[in-house]
């Protein structure tokens, strides 16, 4: 199973500030990244009726619940007790981040016409189970540090294989920038998340 959440540096340029990660390849420096302050703004969202495709729809309705994850994951973090000032900068820039881009792909499936929830069964790449989740809330300390790393990683690497197709297979301008968003800062933020994992 992978998992995963991206954003990418060039369209960070190009679009105001939609980043759940911080590019910095000092792990050190975790502590200060603000992994929330890019917010995408309402212009972002798409005009009514606005061109998309089959694909288009399918990235924000399996997003969305992917999305919803990692900030839960974070919140099971942000509530222990003495946890690293990175882990807990790391958790707190993934929910400040995600949340903007919940919203965005909200707006971008009402836009359409399309429901917010896929029919059918669609299996999501890097989503955790209720069993991972019950591990995540009963580790304390270290060992809560490292399954978070462990697992938010995973949950990363998911996001990126659903943003990697919408880059390839979308119509819809708007959702294409904000998954090449997610892809280039995601990138980023599993490698942080790696260089955390080690020097733990």
């Amino acid at each position: 199973m992978k998992k995963i959440l991206t954003i990418s540096a060039t369209a960070l340029a190009a679009v105001t500030a939609l980043s759940g990660c911080s590019t910095s390849a000092d792990a050190g420096s975790m502590e200060g990244m603000d992994h929330g302050s890019s917010a995408i703004s309402t212009a972002q969202s798409p005009a009514i009726g606005a061109d998309h495709n089959a694909a288009d729809t399918m990235f924000a309705q399996m997003m969305l619940p992917h999305h919803s994850q990692a900030v839960e994951m974070s919140d099971i973090m942000l509530a222990k007790p003495g946890l690293d000032a990175k882990i807990i900068a790391l958790a707190k820039g993934i929910k400040a981040a995600q949340a903007p881009e919940i919203s965005t792909m909200t707006d971008y499936l009402s836009a359409w016409g399309e429901p917010t929830t896929m029919t059918g069964d669609h299996a999501m790449a890097g989503m955790m189970t209720s069993a991972d989740l019950d591990k995540l809330k009963a580790a304390q300390g270290i060992e809560a540090a490292r399954m978070f790393l462990v697992q938010m990683t995973a949950h990363h690497e998911g996001a990126l294989e659903m943003a990697k197709t919408e880059v390839t297979g979308g119509k819809n301008a708007d959702a294409v920038t904000l998954a090449k968003l997610i892809v280039s800062s995601q990138e980023a933020e599993i490698k942080d998340m790696k260089k955390l994992l080690a020097a733990l």
